[in-house]
């Protein structure tokens, strides 16, 4: 059996502030941050502060989430010179679509486009 990858293993609250510095640095917010990952993951922004006070790590963070957003599947580009739909781990592909959701938040992208935004899809859906 493959030894995991370390990052599975890391405190998801230690993760965390990094994706918030990111975002502040380029004048976005946390409760920015705090979206995105609830879009992803279904977490309530209540489960999201619970999960932090545990202290449960990226894996258990991912595995516990309530609902992992089927849109997530549309998120495509490259992060950390990756191609995003070539992940064949779906852990690691998990955790990079988190990275480039932030990425995006951080290059000054409209949260309504980050989150590939249910309205749209509504609206394509009728008629």
């Amino acid at each position: 059996m493959a030894a995991k990858h370390r990052v599975y293993a890391m405190r998801f609250a230690s993760v965390y502030p990094h994706y918030v510095a990111k975002a502040e640095k380029k004048g976005r917010t946390q409760s920015e941050v705090d979206a995105i990952i609830r879009w992803l993951t279904g977490y309530s922004q209540k489960q999201l502060q619970e999960q932090l006070e545990k202290e449960v790590d990226v894996e258990t963070f991912f595995q516990e989430a309530p609902r992992l957003n089927p849109a997530r599947r549309s998120i495509k580009g490259v992060i950390c010179g990756v191609r995003i739909e070539e992940i064949e781990e779906p852990l690691m592909r998990e955790i990079r679509y988190l990275d480039k959701l932030i990425d995006e938040l951080a290059k000054g992208k409209p949260l309504e486009k980050i989150l590939r935004s249910e309205m749209q899809r509504d609206d394509n859906n009728k008629g």
